[in-house]
């Protein structure tokens, strides 16, 4: 396992939480549902995100769906992006 790909998903999975929790911030400062809904979608596109085989690898879990769980958890996560921009 390349310990630069698992460096880059904890990356990548940092920034994305670094994101949901400004916007989290956000929601409980102005009262703003949108701004939760952003959140709620950028831990689930940062989860979902990194949900490869590379992450399971490492895990060592063995997920027969693997692809479903990752493409339902980003779609899931971009609906909600989406939804919170149409608030």
């Amino acid at each position: 396992m390349s310990y630069l790909i698992v460096a880059g998903n904890l990356l990548v999975i940092a920034l994305g939480f670094l994101v949901a929790y400004q916007s989290y911030r956000g929601y409980r400062r102005n009262d703003s549902l949108p701004m939760l809904y952003l959140a709620v979608g950028f831990v689930l596109l940062s989860v979902g995100g990194v949900l490869d085989c590379s992450l399971f690898g490492v895990l060592d879990v063995v997920v027969p769906y693997a692809g479903y769980v990752k493409t339902g958890l980003v779609a899931t996560g971009m609906a909600t992006i989406s939804y919170s921009l149409y608030v």
